[in-house]
């Protein structure tokens, strides 16, 4: 029996992934989840990481915190809380009617 012989692949190849993440979700959560990889054309584990991670990357993002003395606070506070001044661009937007009423 002759011996086969693979060709090295012309695609690019991934990072390896070593490390390895185990969870359990009843049968109900695992549907969704696949039926949602399906519709994008992942992979269950693909879409379950790109989900995870743009979740953690979101959580991470929202966690600025910055510490003002009691001055800067009242000034930070007073420009949240000033009512916002439209500017033109603002005001022609506005203005104009919303694609699904046309």
């Amino acid at each position: 029996m002759p011996a086969t012989v693979r060709q090295p692949s012309s695609a690019p190849r991934s990072p390896r992934k070593d490390d390895v993440i185990q969870i359990r979700a009843s049968a109900e959560t695992k549907a969704i989840l696949s039926r949602a990889a399906a519709l994008r054309g992942q992979k269950l584990s693909e879409f379950m990481l790109d989900s995870a991670r743009r979740q953690a990357e979101d959580a991470l993002l929202d966690q600025r915190v910055f510490t003002l003395d009691a001055k800067a606070y009242d000034t930070f506070l007073a420009l949240l809380n000033a009512p916002t001044k439209p500017n033109a661009r603002l005001v022609e937007l506005m203005s104009r009617k919303a694609p699904w009423e046309s």
